[in-house]
């Protein structure tokens, strides 16, 4: 993906330097000079935009190192302006529809730090550096879910640190013996490691990522945060833990085999409980999991998928904070504007693979050439996105009703135009048998959905989101770790 690229000896190490330190520092000046906040959040968005330009017009990737031989790097390429894109595009979305709704400087200042440091995580190319971006990435994503300092929303708040942080201790000791092992803290270390060091940091990854059974603290965080906060969770931060495991993928089949059997147990996983959720933003939240899943699933796509993803969610948290309730059963009774009804048709028809925006092209790559039992796993699981996604499709809409608001609209603008622009991307996925193919998935869900699960009133136990149970989910998710690699 590249529109104009630039020479072999362009240097982006300096732009990318700037472009963090400055946005970290318009941060902290934003509690100094708390009238230009929005502009200050405004020109960040745009300079990460530069800096993922950057990242597909290099010829290829640059790294550079920030600490002598301890194997402390950055790294810039396509994989990363991926993500650096989908942090530019859901801030800004998240920044104009906050726009004009009297959110105090506080609040744009933590939303600059998260962008920055979600930054640094994309371009980290080792352990140590990346543990100090999750971090910051934890302590900024909290300050934003806390912000309406409601008693519920802060205990939320407390459950994501205390997981987060118990993570990243298991994480930081396999950083410990990777580097015991290489004396770097390089993911390339990560091949010559003990076992343990990669059972270990992996479930640091897949906590912060909400990958499978360790990531059972996300449907209710994501769920019960403010509208703008659920769409930066859902749409970027959990993108932190996803990319270094593409990374580390990367390295050797026997990673790559195993990130895609987390992929597919995660896809699986999710869309099972969202096929089944009753709450809107439920059901988003545990398709973001499932989501994930296919991130990982191929991680030559992922950056694309991951991009995809995070409009489509963005943009359908969004709209589900303005709807009249979150409970489907009075969604289905209750006529949608159509103002609202064709965005939730258009970001639920290209998650579902879809042939009209960018999420049918990155669903279609990321299909393409896997192994036939990890092709029929994500195909199933297709299945079941456009089963999820129907309970949208299917609302009544009405051409009589309240329009939404301005920031709202600019916001859908920015995601969904970027959904559009996006079907340049893989324009080869435009053949017969692949519109077919995509067609038929959304039909089968559809009508799955409309003869079987409309009916169903099951509810899955939701027990292991208690915080007790969470710990022991993580425990659970480190013993499969160990048996898959030792074994």
């Amino acid at each position: 993906m590249t529109l104009f690229a630039v020479s072999a000896e362009f240097n982006a190490a300096p732009w990318a330097t700037v472009v963090i330190c400055l946005a970290l520092m318009a941060g902290f000046t934003g509690y100094l000079l708390p009238a230009t906040i929005r502009f200050l959040t405004l020109a960040v968005c745009f300079g990460t935009g530069f800096l993922a330009y950057l990242g597909f017009s290099l010829p290829e990737a640059q790294s550079w190192y920030l600490l002598d031989s301890f194997g402390v790097v950055f790294q810039l390429d396509a994989l990363s302006g991926y993500f650096l894109l989908t942090n530019a595009l859901v801030t800004l979305a998240v920044l104009v529809y906050c726009w004009n709704t009297g959110r105090s400087a506080f609040f744009y200042a933590q939303l600059i730090i998260l962008h920055a440091s979600l930054n640094s995580a994309f371009l980290c190319a080792d352990f140590m550096s990346l543990y100090v971006a999750l971090e910051v990435v934890a302590i900024a994503a909290f300050c934003l879910m806390t912000y309406p300092r409601e008693p519920r929303i802060i205990w939320l708040g407390l459950r994501y640190l205390l997981l987060s942080n118990t993570a990243m201790l298991f994480y930081l000791i396999g950083v410990a013996l990777v580097y015991k092992t290489n004396q770097s803290f390089a993911f390339s270390g990560l091949t010559q490691a003990p076992p343990e060091a990669i059972a270990l940091i992996f479930l640091g990854l897949l906590t912060k990522g909400g990958i499978f059974l360790a990531g059972l603290w996300l449907p209710q965080t994501h769920g019960e945060a403010a509208t703008p906060v659920s769409a930066m969770l859902s749409g970027a931060v959990v993108k932190a833990g996803a990319l270094p495991l593409l990374r580390c993928a990367l390295l050797s089949d026997q990673l790559l085999l195993l990130v895609q059997i987390l992929g597919v147990a995660t896809a699986l996983f999710g869309v099972v409980y969202a096929m089944l959720a009753k709450d809107s933003k439920r059901m988003l939240a545990f398709h973001t999991v499932s989501q994930m899943g296919f991130v990982l699933a191929a991680p030559i796509a992922g950056g694309f998928y991951a991009l995809s993803h995070g409009l489509v969610k963005s943009s359908l948290f969004l709209l589900a904070g303005n709807l009249p309730s979150r409970d489907f059963k009075v969604l289905k009774k209750t006529p949608i504007a159509a103002g609202f009804w064709v965005p939730l048709l258009l970001a639920s028809s290209s998650i579902a693979g879809f042939p009209l925006l960018a999420g049918f092209e990155a669903k279609t790559l990321t299909l393409k050439g896997l192994p036939p039992w990890l092709a029929i796993a994500l195909n199933i699981a297709a299945v079941g996105t456009a089963i999820s996604f129907s309970k949208f499709v299917f609302l009544k809409p009405t051409f009589v009703g309240k329009t939404y608001p301005l920031g709202l609209g600019v916001a859908l603008v920015v995601l969904l135009g970027g959904l559009a622009v996006g079907n340049v991307v893989y324009w080869q996925a435009f053949t017969p048998s692949n519109l077919i193919k995509a067609t038929l998935t959304c039909v089968v869900g559809a009508g799955l959905y409309w003869v079987v699960v409309k009916r169903l009133t099951l509810k899955l136990p939701d027990g292991g989101e208690q915080v007790d149970h969470l710990i022991g989910m993580m425990s659970v998710s480190l013993t499969i770790l160990f048996a898959w690699i030792l074994v």
